[in-house]
This record gives structure tokens, sequence and C-alpha cells, in this order.
């Protein structure tokens, strides 16, 4: 069922896509990206167009997997240069039309930007985007990832559909904004919700393709993170919010993974189930029970999960996969969580997991955040596998197998990271 989906929707969006982008990108050509087995072809094996030729401001470093919607990756040794990402070489994952605000990185304008706040409410509203700028702001520095990152490593068991990310589907960046509880705060009279409302529908207002089944790309989250954690995020690392990252306004849900942050904010919607939007279900969904690798699955609500928090993770930054090094090396890299409790631990293994030892933390500003580790390692002459797990506050740990989450969207990968080098 969700490979039927899948297809008819890829089939229409395509025909759409390809229809707009003769006048959009005229010389550019659709190229579907190849898969990503490992992280030494990482740079090999995708669509050749420069990014800057399709979102303008995007660095022409980043790896393009779609040039149709704007799907592009950004390298390791990019990524690791900044403690906070900038928006020039910062992933992109966009699953509709590309509106032409969503084709810069140049900023929006609020005013004359409506959201509209509904659903099982006494008090709806419609309010323009320029009063967000009147009220008290906050700020989250945390980790922003697509949900498919690591995708590729899927693959050491049974490829799964979709872009072939290897772990540069993420960035670490401030949001900033007004926070969903304090905009609500100030309607009088309030919003005040049905007592059985358990989710908030946020709605982007990017168009579907022509035919699709669904009105809008829309997301379901739980009412008790949004409330606690929801910003309606206008600036990214200290600038007015980039178009081609949701702005003017993006629903920012610290510690949920990107396609949960929406984009370009239109609606929210205050309900007591799920939205049945192909993009809740079956798409961004794990199921809640091992799978085989290679297994199919009919996605429920009961039998499934949406991917909301993000799970524990780690990501080496230093060295690299493939890379020829000395024996006595400093090994870092960045670990995180859905920041609901610090990682409290890095652990390392130069003998696939026979021996551990604890690696450096440097404690993040914020739980959401990067946390950045270092170990120093000395190693005889000859090849090694490097093994990196990191664990949090509540014992959550990276499985070594990573393919035991195997699900057929490869969605989640939170495998411990693994490199090999050569010592000369």
């Amino acid at each position: 069922m969700e490979d039927v989906l899948r297809d008819t929707f890829e089939r229409v969006e395509r025909a759409t896509l390809e229809r707009r982008e003769v006048l959009r990108l005229m010389g550019l050509a659709a190229a579907a990206s190849a898969g990503l087995p490992t992280v030494m072809q990482f740079a090999r094996a995708q669509d050749a167009t420069l990014a800057s030729a399709v979102i303008r401001g995007k660095s022409d470093v980043l790896v393009v997997h779609n040039n149709r919607v704007g799907v592009m990756e950004t390298p390791l040794t990019e990524l690791r240069k900044h403690a906070i990402t900038p928006k020039d070489i910062l992933y992109m994952r966009n699953n509709q039309i590309l509106e032409p605000e969503g084709r810069s990185t140049d900023a929006v304008p609020l005013a004359g930007w409506s959201i509209t706040i509904g659903g099982l409410v006494a008090y709806p509203r419609t309010i323009d985007a320029a009063m967000l700028e009147t009220l008290p702001q906050t700020e989250a520095e945390m980790v922003l990832q697509c949900s498919g990152n690591g995708r590729s490593f899927y693959a050491r068991a049974v490829k799964t559909s979709g872009t072939q990310w290897a772990h540069g589907g993420m960035g670490n960046v401030v949001f900033s904004g007004v926070k969903l509880s304090d905009l609500l705060a100030t309607f009088d009279p309030g919003i005040d919700p049905h007592p059985e409302v358990k989710f908030v529908k946020a709605e982007g207002a990017d168009g579907p393709p022509e035919g699709a089944s669904h009105p809008d790309f829309e997301h379901s989250l739980p009412m008790g993170d949004v409330l606690e954690r929801a910003i309606l995020a206008t600036h990214m690392n200290g600038e007015p919010l980039p178009g081609a990252h949701g702005g003017p306004v993006r629903l920012v849900v610290p510690g949920y993974y990107g396609t949960m942050n929406v984009k370009w904010l239109s609606r929210l919607s205050f309900d007591t189930v799920q939205t049945n939007n192909v993009n809740q279900i079956p798409r961004y969904r794990t199921p809640n029970d091992p799978i085989q690798p290679g297994t199919p699955i009919d996605y429920t609500f009961e039998n499934s999960t949406p991917d909301w928090r993000q799970q524990v993770k780690s990501v080496i930054f230093e060295p690299l996969d493939g890379d020829t090094v000395n024996g006595s090396l400093t090994l870092r890299g960045v670990a995180w969580n859905d920041g609901t409790v610090p990682v409290t631990m890095v652990q390392v293994s130069t003998d696939d997991g026979a021996t551990w030892t604890s690696a450096g933390i440097e404690k993040p500003n914020s739980n959401f955040a990067w946390h950045h580790f270092s170990s120093q390692l000395s190693l005889p002459a000859g090849e090694h596998r490097i093994w990196v797990r990191a664990i949090d506050e509540l014992g959550r740990s990276q499985p070594l197998q990573g393919t035991v989450r195997w699900n057929p969207s490869g969605y989640e990968w939170s495998g411990a990271d693994v490199i090999t080098v050569t010592v000369s």
C-alpha cells in the first residue's frame, strides 16, 4: 500500500514539477539521485546540478540529491567547520512544489503573511505574522535533522527507498521567534481548545502537486510537546528566516525531526486525532515493532509511530571514513538526542565493541544542540575500525547494528557510527 501511494504521489509530482521547472529553472535537467552505500562513494553518486542554480544563496559545496524540489546534503568536511551551521551550507529537504520564496536564502517579509489558528477551539483566529515582532522573543540552539538522515546505511541489510542520505542531512542552528504558548496567552478571549484535543496540526503554504489527494503539506504533533517547546520562528542564526528554510514563519519544535518543523507556516489546528494527510500516514512513520529487513508494511496509526522525537545519535567528524592518519590522533564529533535530557556519555571502541572508553563531552548551550566530543587515540600501523555510540541520561543508546530498526522508507537511522581508517 505504501509503495503504491508513494509511486502515485511521485508520478503526479514529477509531471507537475517538470512543467513548472521549464519556466523557473531553464537549462537545468532533472536527474534521479543514485545510491549511497558507503560514505566514500558519497561525492560520486549524486545529481551534478549546482546548488546555487536550484536555490539562490546556497553554496555549491552542497551535494544536490534532487533539483526539482531542492534536496541537498552538506559534506562532513564542511559541516565540521562550524559550531553553528551557516545558512548557505545548511542541508535542504522539500516535499512539495518549490514556491518562489523557497528558491532563495533571502528573507521573506512578515507583513501580510497570515497564520490561521483554529480546529476544535472556542475562538479561532487569523493573525498577520508582523504581530510576532511585538511579542517577547525566545531562541533555541538545536539540531535540525532530516528524518532520512543516514538512510544509506540501512543498505548494510537491504537498501530502502528515498534519498540516500549519508550523514549530512543535518545542521546545528539557532532559531528564534515567539513561543506558541506565549502567542496564545495574548489572545482575549483565549483560544480555549476542547478538553479532548490531543494534537496540533501544522500546515505549510507550499502548494501540493496537482491531483494529489491531500490539500497541502501538513503534520500532526502531540499537543503537550507543542505547547511546551514550539516556537513560531522568524529568525535563524540571528538573521531573518531565509525563505528556503521556511521564512517568513516556520513552526519549530526543538528535538523533533525536520519534517515536523513545518515551513511556510499558514495554519495551526487543534484536533483530537492525527491528520490522515499522506505526509503523516503512510509517509514519515516507523514500525512500532522490529521487522525483517526487506519486509513491506502497511502502515496504520496503531502499528507505527510518526517521525517525531529524534533518536540518540552520534557522528564522527574527524577523521573521516577512509582517511589515512597518524597513530596518535584526536577523534572528534558530535552527539545529540531529542533534548528531553542531556547526552551524558560518548563511548569509543577500536576493537569492534569488545571494549569501550569514554570520550570527553563539551556541555552545549542547549540540550537540543550538538554535544561535541573528543578522544585521544593511539593506534598501531594498519587498518582500523573506530566505533562511537552516544548514551543519554535516560540510558538510551545507539545499537551497534543500526539495521535492527530497518524500515522500508529508511527513517530514523541511529546506529553507532563507524569509520575505517589506515594508520600509516
